[in-house]
């Protein structure tokens, strides 16, 4: 059962919708901005740093083959570029193009507002309760830093 006695919704019921959630936000700003949503997840990690494929694959969350196709598509585009690993000659790196760079900049600081915009119901206080509370369940649950605060990126 999703709500309690009071009419409140559970912890499961509720880590659950506010996933769909944010997934419709990220979704429809990905497409807005004329990615999927995995480009969007791709050109936000890479806006980091460049990355390996390897590495690239396990941030993401994603098979070998599923990783091949969604750079090849974004290269395509001209988004992302592959250069070899200076370390390891067989390897290559990912890393944005400047057009990459500069849809991730924009695409990033929209999505940004429109999550922001998911809380603007709360007291500042209860915003700092959730942050802090979430912030407790994917860093116990090791999450990678897919998607990073957006004060850190400045």
């Amino acid at each position: 059962m999703s709500k309690d006695a009071g009419g409140r919704i559970g912890t499961v019921a509720a880590l659950v919708r506010s996933t769909f959630l944010v997934n419709a936000v990220y979704a429809n700003s990905a497409r807005e901005y004329g990615l999927t949503q995995q480009q969007g997840q791709l050109l936000c990690v890479l806006m980091a740093q460049p990355y390996g494929m390897s590495e690239l694959g396990a941030v993401l969350g994603l098979a070998k083959s599923s990783l091949t196709g969604l750079v090849d598509r974004s290269e395509r585009n001209g988004l992302v570029r592959r250069t070899s690993d200076p370390q390891d000659s067989r390897a290559v790196r990912v890393s944005l193009t400047g057009q990459g760079a500069k849809l991730a900049d924009e695409f990033y600081a929209e999505t940004c507002r429109r999550v922001e915009e998911l809380a603007s119901g709360l007291a500042p206080a209860e915003r700092d309760t959730l942050a802090a509370l979430l912030g407790r369940v994917v860093t116990d649950n090791k999450v990678p830093s897919v998607f990073v605060e957006p004060d850190s990126m400045r």
